[in-house]
C-alpha cells in the first residue's frame, strides 16, 4: 500500500492501487487513459511538463496530480495525501524537495525535443547570457536589452520574456527552460468511427496505395453517409500516433518485411570444427550455356560448403537440380573428406527424397511412410537440421553464391553470356552469347578454387586467412569419420524399397527382373534394393529393411521366343538349381518315412471297453407285433442279434 504523506506523483500502478473516483482500477486501462489523453505531453501554465520519468527500477513515468479527475484529486486531500486541493490552478511553485526532481524532468523533456527546438533555445540561451553579462558590468538593465535587441534584431519585449522565463534558474539549468513549447492546437479533431476504420482499411493494404488516394477515395464514403472528415495531415498525424508501426508495415509490404525489421541474429561457429556440420544447396547460374546437344540452358550446381571454415568442398554441375546429382556430390564429399556428423538443407525435392532423407522422421516434403528405405544421409548416422523455406539467411552458402556469380562476371570468356541475375536487370547484351558447357564447367572450377584460395576473409574463423587455410589447420586436429567401400557402394548407389515376388523372390524394378537362389529365402518379403541408376542392366545389391547385406543379385534378360541357345542355357540353369537344392536336402539328413516308422514303438489294441453306466431296458409291442415278438423270442440268438441287443442297451 502506499504510505500516506505529502505525494503529487503518482504512478499507473498507484493510481489503480488507490481505486480512485474517475479513474480505471487496473495499471492497463490507466496506461490506456494516459495515453488518450496525452498524460505524457501536458505541460502547465509555465510550460513545464506534468509527466515525468519514474527514479526507480523499471522505469515508466509519474504523473502529476493536476492531470487527475477533480473527484480523484478530491479523494487523495481526504486520504492525506496531499493538502493541495486546487484543480485549476498550477501546482508551481513546487516545495524545494522537489525542485531537484523538477530540473530532471526538464532536462529529460529537453532530450526528446528536435534539433530545430534545440538549435532555438541555445540562440535564446546565448542572447540572455549577453544581456546578464552586461548587467553583471554595470549596465542598466534596460539598456542592455535595447543594445542587445537592436544588434539582433529581436524586439524587447521578446528578451524580456526570455529573462522571464529563466528568472531564478542556475546558469547551468537555463538552456531547457529557453526550449520552446509547442502546445498544438489545442482540442482534438473529432473522427467519426466509421469513416476511421474504412479510411485505415483503405490504406493498410498490400497495394501500398499512397495516403492521398486513399483520403481522396474515402471522401466519397464521408458524402454518401453525410460525415464530416478533418483535413488530409491531421489524419495522416492521427494515424502515425494511434496505430503502431508495424501493424503498418506488416499490412501493407507483409510480414517477411516486418522481419527485416528486427536485428539479424548473430550465429557463432567458434565451437565447431571442419567437417562437423556441412551446408547444402543448388545454385542456378546466371549465364546462357551451351549443352553437346546444341540446346541452351542455364547450368544448376549442387554444391556443399563446410560450415566451420565457409570452404566449398564439393559440386557437381548439371541441368536441373536432382537426387541423383546430390548423392553423387554426397559421394565426393566422402570419399575425398569424410562423413560429416551434421548437415543444414533445404526441403527441396533433389534433398528431401527418400534417396537422400529416407527415415529423417522431420521431412516437410512427401509422405513418410515406416517401409521407406533409411536415405544416404541416416544411413551414415549424419545428424539433419532443415533450413526454413525461402530464409536464406539460414543458410550460410547462399554469400558464397554471391560470391562466385560476381567473380564469374569478370571472366572475359563469359563476355555476353550474363542473362542478369533478376527480372528487371537484364543486360544490354542479353542472348548475344552462349558458352559452350565444357568451358563453363571448366571456369567453374577455377573461380570456385580462387574463392576457397582467397586471402583476407573477415568472418569470425577467417581472421585474414583464406578459407583453404581455415580448413586445413582444423581438419588436421578434428576427428573425423572416414568412408569405408561399402560407404561408397551405398552413397553412389540409388536405394527403393521393394517386395520379392511371394513365389519365386525375384524382384522386379523398372521393367527389368532380378533373381538369384538366395532370393527365395526372402520371397515375399519387403526388401531394400540399392542399384546404379544409369545402368539399370548391371547387378542390383539387395539389404534388409534394417539395412543388412544379403545379396548380390543379377538381372534376368528376356530372351527371343525361338532361341534356342538361350533355352539350353535356361534348362542348364534349372538343372544347377535342381542340383544345389538336392545337395541342400542332403545336408539337411532328412530321414525317411521307414527312419521314422521305425523309431516309433509297436502298436497293441488292449483297450477294455467301458461300463454301460445307465441301462434302457428294451420292451417288445405286443399290441402291434406279438407274434412277431414271440418268433423273435424263439429264435436263436446269432451274433449279429446279439449286437443290436448290445447296441439298444448301450444307447
Amino acid at each position: 500500500m502506499i504510505p500516506v504523506a505529502t505525494k503529487i506523483w503518482f504512478t499507473a500502478a498507484e493510481l489503480a492501487e488507490l481505486a480512485l473516483p474517475s479513474l480505471p482500477r487496473v495499471k492497463r486501462k490507466v496506461n490506456e487513459r494516459a495515453s488518450t489523453e496525452c498524460w505524457a505531453l501536458a505541460v502547465d501554465d509555465a510550460g513545464l511538463p506534468l509527466a515525468r520519468p519514474r527514479n526507480a527500477r523499471g522505469g515508466g513515468l509519474e504523473y502529476h496530480i493536476s492531470l487527475l479527475p477533480i473527484s480523484a484529486r478530491t479523494a487523495l486531500v481526504k486520504r492525506g495525501f496531499t493538502a493541495n486541493v486546487d484543480s485549476e490552478i498550477s501546482v508551481f511553485p513546487q516545495p524545494k524537495s522537489e525542485l531537484q526532481n523538477q530540473r530532471d524532468s526538464m532536462w529529460s523533456w529537453y532530450a526528446q525535443q528536435s534539433d530545430k527546438n534545440r538549435n532555438e533555445a541555445e540562440r535564446r540561451l546565448a542572447v540572455v547570457n549577453q544581456i546578464l553579462d552586461l548587467v553583471a558590468a554595470g549596465l542598466g538593465k534596460s539598456a542592455a536589452v535595447g543594445a542587445i535587441a537592436a544588434m539582433e534584431k529581436i524586439g524587447a519585449s521578446t528578451i524580456y520574456e526570455w529573462l522571464k522565463m529563466v528568472d531564478g534558474i542556475a546558469a547551468d539549468n537555463r538552456l531547457p527552460y529557453l526550449a520552446p513549447v509547442r502546445k498544438g492546437g489545442g482540442r482534438k479533431a473529432d473522427v467519426d468511427p466509421k469513416f476511421w476504420q474504412y479510411l485505415k482499411s483503405l490504406y493498410l493494404t498490400n497495394h501500398q496505395p499512397t495516403w492521398s488516394k486513399c483520403f481522396y477515395k474515402a471522401q466519397e464514403f464521408a458524402q454518401m453517409n453525410g460525415i464530416t472528415i478533418p483535413h488530409e495531415k491531421t489524419l495522416k498525424r492521427k494515424l502515425e500516433a494511434e496505430v503502431d508501426g508495424r501493424v503498418i508495415i506488416a499490412k501493407r509490404k507483409g510480414f517477411d518485411e516486418l522481419r527485416e525489421t528486427q536485428p539479424h541474429q548473430k550465429r557463432s561457429v567458434s565451437h565447431m570444427h571442419a567437417m562437423e556440420m556441412v551446408n547444402i544447396d543448388g545454385h542456378k547460374f546466371d549465364f546462357f550455356v551451351k549443352m553437346p546437344d546444341g540446346t541452351i540452358i542455364r547450368p544448376m550446381a549442387v554444391v556443399i560448403q563446410d560450415v566451420f571454415s565457409r570452404k566449398i568442398l564439393a559440386y557437381r554441375m548439371g541441368t536441373s537440380e536432382c537426387s541423383v546429382q546430390t548423392r553423387l556430390t554426397f559421394a565426393d564429399l566422402f570419399q575425398q573428406y569424410g562423413i560429416p556428423k551434421e548437415c543444414l538443407l533445404d526441403n527441396g525435392r533433389a534433398f528431401a527424397s527418400k534417396w537422400i532423407t529416407g527415415g529423417a522422421k522431420t521431412r516437410f516434403r512427401f509422405k513418410i511412410k515406416d517401409d521407406d528405405p533409411t536415405g544416404l544421409l541416416p544411413s551414415f548416422g549424419i545428424k539433419i537440421h532443415w533450413a526454413k523455406p525461402y530464409r536464406g539467411q539460414s543458410k550460410p552458402i547462399e554469400r558464397a553464391f554471391r560470391d562466385i556469380e560476381e567473380s564469374m562476371r569478370v571472366e572475359p570468356a563469359l563476355d555476353g553470356a550474363w542473362c542478369g541475375n533478376h527480372i528487371d536487370a537484364k543486360p544490354e547484351n542479353y542472348g548475344n552469347a552462349a558458352i559452350p558447357y565444357a568451358v563453363f564447367c571448366k571456369i567453374v572450377d577455377q573461380v570456385i578454387a580462387r574463392h576457397n584460395a582467397r586471402l583476407g576473409r573477415r568472418t569470425e574463423t577467417g581472421n585474414g586467412k583464406s578459407f583453404d587455410q581455415v580448413f586445413a589447420e582444423s581438419y588436421a586436429v578434428s576427428p573425423i569419420g572416414k568412408a569405408t567401400a561399402e560407404h561408397m557402394r551405398i552413397a553412389l548407389l540409388t536405394a527403393e524399397q521393394v517386395s520379392a515376388n511371394r513365389k519365386t523372390g525375384e524382384i522386379a524394378l523398372a521393367g527389368n527382373r532380378y533373381w538369384s537362389p538366395e532370393m527365395l529365402g526372402f520371397a515375399g518379403q519387403k526388401m531394400t534394393i540399392r542399384f546404379n541408376p544409369d545402368n539399370l542392366h548391371s547387378e542390383i545389391h539387395v539389404y534388409s529393411r534394417e539395412g543388412e547385406f544379403k545379396a548380390t543379385v543379377p538381372i534376368l534378360e528376356a530372351t527371343g521366343f525361338n532361341d534356342i541357345a538361350a533355352a539350353k542355357v535356361r534348362a542348364r540353369q534349372e538343372a544347377d538349381y535342381k542340383k544345389a537344392t538336392r545337395a541342400a536336402i542332403a545336408k539337411e539328413n532328412i530321414l525317411t518315412a521307414a527312419q521314422m516308422a521305425a523309431m516309433m514303438p509297436d502298436y497293441t489294441d488292449d483297450a477294455i471297453l467301458p461300463d454301460a453306466g445307465v441301462v434302457r431296458p428294451v420292451r417288445p409291442n405286443i399290441r402291434n407285433g406279438g407274434a412277431a415278438a414271440a418268433v423273435r423270442k424263439e429264435a436263436p440268438q446269432t451274433d449279429h442279434i446279439r449286437r443290436l441287443d448290445f447296441l439298444r442297451v448301450v444307447e
